[in-house]
């Protein structure tokens, strides 16, 4: 049976954020990360592994989008009518 490696695994979704976001700085990342824990001196490593794959998870789910992409978002909300109607006819 492998023991898990948390440190390893920690290090290894550090190396991926910064090829994800490589204008982010280290000090940055675990700023973040260890926001919500204010002293990490007692942090194991299991629970940072925790922290770091939430942030991760966060940063992947905040999607942005291209300001002709919100243009698009605001018609389609200016034309919902029409689009639900287009919507009907096609069932």
């Amino acid at each position: 049976m492998k023991k898990p490696t948390h440190y390893l695994d920690a290090i290894k979704i550090l190396e991926e954020l910064k090829v994800s976001h490589p204008t982010t700085t280290l000090g940055q990342h675990l700023s973040a990360i260890v926001y919500e824990y204010g002293d990490v001196w007692s942090v194991s490593d299991k629970e940072f592994l925790f922290a770091l794959q939430k942030y991760k998870t966060s940063l992947e789910l905040d999607f942005h989008h291209s300001p002709t992409d919100i243009d698009d978002i605001i018609n389609d909300g200016m034309n919902l009518e029409s689009i639900l109607n287009d919507e009907e006819e096609d069932l």
